[in-house]
């Protein structure tokens, strides 16, 4: 049991994940990190055990588990572990996310691929929040100064259509709507809910296209003319755990270098 704030940073072992992680460890919160990583069919450790010695460093208690977010019985061991280990959960950030294994044409696109994105993308997040958010309901019917938020982790492709993606750009949609039902069902509780999307960042998922993207940027597709970090989404997150935007909830913040701005 703690007496600091505590997180869950879904996706937490690598890339924007582990980046808002060592943020909020940062800004005082205790942490727990959901991944999994797997390597050769197996779960890898390793990639986690970084990330919790970077939180560790920053001077919070940290927590890693491997967790397979699609699947309603590690949701539910997720959730059991937060309880025992911590006790609380003032803040869920809903990041962990994948692309499609191969990028297929729309009209050949297959189901499985669908199936797959759509329940860690969607499904996952989803039921989970509903978990978290039952939870987080209890602690502050108990306790009045208590603050819980939650934040959902989607991209530009939530509007953005490519066609050798669709699944992904649907289960990001998804997500949009996901935080506008649960802004709207939390906020007379006082538990804001935020959407962030991210541009085109620096992770492992965008290394395989970096030179088509060197090029866009250049050419001036985002008006700041770089690649976002993911400090920068860890940034808003920061921003949202400290209460800053507490009369926004539902909002969605672009951090995309100005990819939402329309230009003629």
């Amino acid at each position: 049991m703690t007496d600091r704030p505590v997180a869950l940073v879904t996706g937490g072992s690598r890339g924007i994940g582990r980046a808002i992680a060592v943020e909020l460890a940062g800004l005082g919160f205790d942490l727990v990190i959901a991944h999994y990583d797997l390597a050769d069919g197996k779960i890898d450790e390793s990639a986690a055990g970084q990330a919790k010695q970077a939180i560790v460093d920053a001077g919070a208690a940290c927590e890693a588990i491997p967790v397979n977010i699609a699947d309603a019985a590690d949701r539910e061991k997720l959730v059991a572990f937060v309880r025992e280990t911590f006790g609380r959960c003032d803040l869920l950030v809903n990041n962990a996310g994948v692309a499609p294994t191969q990028r297929l044409d729309v009209l050949e696109a297959t189901e499985d691929s669908y199936d797959r994105v759509m329940a860690i993308n969607l499904k996952g997040p989803y039921f989970l929040t509903q978990a978290i958010a039952n939870w987080m309901l209890e602690q502050t019917h108990a306790d009045a100064e208590r603050c819980c938020r939650i934040v959902n982790i989607s991209s530009i492709s939530a509007y953005t259509a490519s066609p050798s993606r669709g699944e992904y750009c649907l289960s990001k949609a998804g997500v949009s709507m996901m935080t506008k039902l649960f802004a709207a069902r939390l906020a007379d509780e006082g538990i804001g809910v935020f959407e962030i999307r991210p541009g085109i960042i620096a992770t492992d998922m965008t290394a395989a296209v970096k030179g088509k993207y060197d090029t866009l940027i250049a050419e001036g597709l985002t008006p700041i003319r770089r690649w976002g970090q993911p400090e920068d989404i860890a940034a808003a997150v920061g921003a949202i755990a400290e209460g800053r935007l507490d009369f926004a909830t539902g909002q969605v913040l672009n951090l995309d270098g100005g990819f939402h701005i329309r230009r003629l």
